[in-house]
Order: C-alpha cells, then sequence, then structure tokens
C-alpha cells in the first residue's frame, strides 16, 4: 500500500509515515468528473500536502504531536472513466482499507467520492451515523443522469444511515422529500449561537463517520471552492464543535473535500491542512476507544 508519491504528510520523518507502524492511513481521491461550476477538486491534494509541509506539527489546545502515531500516505483511487467506475473503484477500495483495523481518513476531489466510502463504511457497522458539514444537502437521487454526481452525495447516506447535517444553506426542491429537517441544522438557524451543538451530537450514534464538504465554511476563509456559498461557518465555531463530537463520540474515519486551490489564495490550503491535523489531534487526545 505504498504511495507512489515520496512525498509524506507534513514532511515527517520515514519512521513515522509506514504502513506497518502508522494508526492513521490517508487516502487522496482526486477525481473532479462531475462538479458543475469551479473546477480544480482534483488538484486539492498536492496543494493540502504542501501547506502540511509549512505547519507546526505541534498542537498548542491538546498539547499533543499526533504524527508521533504514524499518518501513511496509501496509493490514491485514480479511476476517472466515469462517475459510476470511480464509485465502484472507490467502495472496493474502502472495503480493503477497512480490513486494516487503522484510522482512516480521505482527501477529495469532489464530494462524489465519498459515496463509495460511506458505503463501505455503513456495510461494515450498520449502526453508524454520518456527520455531514456542507454548504449543499447534496441528497438529490440523481443528477445529470447518475446517482454518482457530486450532487447526489449524501443521497445513499440518507437512506441507509442516521444522517446528521451542519451548515446547509443551499439546495434545490428536488431535495426537500429527502430531508430530515429534524437532523438537519441550517446555517441560517446556527449562525451565531452554540446550543445547537451538543443537539446535534445527541442524535449521532456512538459510531460516527465526518464527511466535510469544505465550502461549508464561510468563503472569507475558504474561498478555494468550487461553490463557494455565503453565510457559513467560521473556524472557530467549527473546531469547537467538531471537538466535542470527538469528545463525547467514536469517530471512526472522516473524509475533506472540495479544496480547488487557487494561487491567489493560499490561505485556505493552510486552513484545510490544519483542519485535517485538528481533526486527527482530537481523535487521538479524546476519542481512543
Amino acid at each position: 500500500m505504498n504511495h507512489r508519491n515520496s512525498r509524506p504528510f507534513g514532511g515527517i520523518e520515514a519512521e513515522f509515515a509506514q504502513f506497518e507502524t502508522s494508526r492513521v492511513l490517508l487516502q487522496s481521491i482526486p477525481y473532479d468528473g462531475t462538479s458543475t461550476w469551479g473546477k480544480g477538486a482534483d488538484k486539492g491534494f498536492d496543494a493540502f500536502i504542501e501547506a502540511t509541509e509549512n505547519m507546526e506539527l505541534y498542537d498548542i489546545e491538546t498539547n499533543s504531536e499526533v504524527f508521533t502515531q504514524g499518518i501513511h500516505i496509501v496509493d490514491p483511487v485514480t479511476e476517472k472513466s466515469s462517475a459510476e467506475a470511480m464509485f465502484e473503484a472507490v467502495y472496493a477500495s474502502t472495503q480493503k482499507l477497512l480490513k486494516t483495523d487503522k484510522f482512516l481518513t480521505f482527501f477529495g476531489g469532489e464530494h462524489s467520492v465519498s459515496i463509495g466510502v460511506i458505503k463501505a463504511f455503513y456495510e461494515k457497522y450498520p449502526d453508524i451515523s454520518i456527520l455531514h458539514i456542507d454548504a449543499h444537502s447534496d441528497l438529490r437521487p440523481e443528477y445529470h443522469g447518475t446517482p454518482y454526481n457530486h450532487a447526489c452525495a449524501l443521497y445513499d447516506a440518507s437512506k441507509h444511515t442516521n444522517l446528521v447535517q451542519v451548515g446547509i444553506r443551499s439546495m434545490d426542491t428536488v431535495e426537500i422529500p429527502h430531508l430530515n429537517r429534524e437532523k438537519c441544522f441550517f446555517a441560517e438557524d446556527i449562525y451565531g449561537k452554540t446550543d445547537w451543538m451538543q443537539k446535534a451530537i445527541d442524535i449521532l450514534g456512538e459510531k460516527v463517520y465526518i464527511s466535510f464538504d469544505l465550502d461549508a465554511l464561510d468563503p472569507s476563509i475558504m474561498p478555494a471552492t468550487g461553490t463557494p456559498e455565503p453565510g457559513g461557518l467560521l473556524w472557530n465555531p467549527t473546531i469547537q464543535f467538531l471537538k466535542m463530537v470527538f469528545q463525547q463520540r467514536n469517530v471512526l474515519g472522516f473524509d475533506l473535500v472540495e479544496l480547488a486551490p487557487e494561487p491567489a489564495h493560499k490561505a485556505s490550503n493552510f486552513l484545510v491542512a490544519k483542519l485535517y491535523y485538528k481533526m486527527l489531534s482530537y481523535k487521538f487526545k479524546y476519542n481512543e476507544k
């Protein structure tokens, strides 16, 4: 499972990047075949890795250096011939990775890459909850002729898992029948508030997978994404919420998707690097179950 790209996460020493000894696996799925406006999410992983190389690896809040748990980059899923073929490749790959009993993390690509990952997770863990953080509800049964479009990313999860959605502020009427309003925390309703955080966590079951579309964040801090919706989440409330999730639930894996790097907005790449590392820091500080 050694990654063809020799650049390790964060420029860490080889001893912390070996498959055998690493507790964390990181897989890139650089697919951007169905995105409908801004392109470039297939270039996100390289920009992310470059940013990690310029990030200090001591996390102040958790007083930890989580890279010492080992972060190994596995081979990417490079299937791009069609959205369905990509889905099948990701699904099969995730099934194999789940057999390693390591902590699995994934990096898009557009949000359609999550469909196969989530399917493999809920088949192994039928009682799993999916925490979906996004600007868009992504509940279309199909879009542009395929159920594997980025606009359909959480439709399958909505039918097979306990799906909790946070940050939503854009959707289509065709998605309304598939939306559970009791489990959706719209951006307009949570802005400037914190009481929603515990409410959302209370709805989650013990086992959680997090699918984090970066356009959930406000474009003032995250402009480098395909569909930057105004009115999004800000940094401190977001990590405050994530910290609470990791403290109270058993997070089994997560993905970050939709970074579409822009040369003028390198801060976006750094934000994503920090977000990934912060989530790992929380996992191994609070979530050893």
